[in-house]
């Protein structure tokens, strides 16, 4: 049961609803943007954070939730990540829908597209091996999620 708590969750580079600057795209630098979180709750032992894009491949007819990122096992006491996170020795990456391993920013083939930036409190510490995917995270968080938080972001490719 997820907690009643005020977990945020958001960018300092863009705000909830705005555009995604350009460097964090395919048409700038394809960096990770700068994160960070507050209010998660007590008993936190890692955090899990997804960002995809329900969208794909086309706004007006969407098929498919395309995965730019999925990171585990971010070490509970962390409240940020800096732009262009790699990773922690701690801390664990699966598969995006590019096939590779680490982040992947916005590259809509076609319209603007809405990126969920997705982040999980968790009561333990996924196992290191075993998670490749989007759908293996969600499968071994199922019950440990304390609490999540979620902030939208668009872009539209430019070239």
């Amino acid at each position: 049961m997820l907690a009643m708590v005020h977990f945020n969750f958001e960018s300092p580079a863009f705000k909830n609803n705005t555009e995604i600057p350009m460097q964090y795209t395919c048409d700038g630098k394809d960096f990770s943007p700068p994160l960070k979180w507050e209010g998660a709750p007590a008993g936190t032992k890692s955090f899990a954070i997804v960002i995809d894009d329900p969208d794909a491949p086309d706004p007006a007819a969407p098929k498919m939730t395309w995965v730019h990122w999925v990171l585990y096992n971010i070490p509970g006491n962390t409240d940020s990540l800096p732009e262009n996170f790699q990773k922690t020795s701690d801390s664990h990456q699966a598969l995006n829908d590019w096939k590779m391993v680490g982040y992947r920013g916005p590259c809509p083939p076609t319209g603007r597209h809405h990126y969920h930036h997705k982040i999980y409190a968790l009561d333990t510490k996924l196992p290191e091996t075993g998670i490749k995917t989007k759908a293996n995270l969600e499968k071994a968080m199922s019950g440990h999620i304390l609490a999540q938080a979620e902030f939208i972001a668009t872009y539209q490719k430019k070239h």
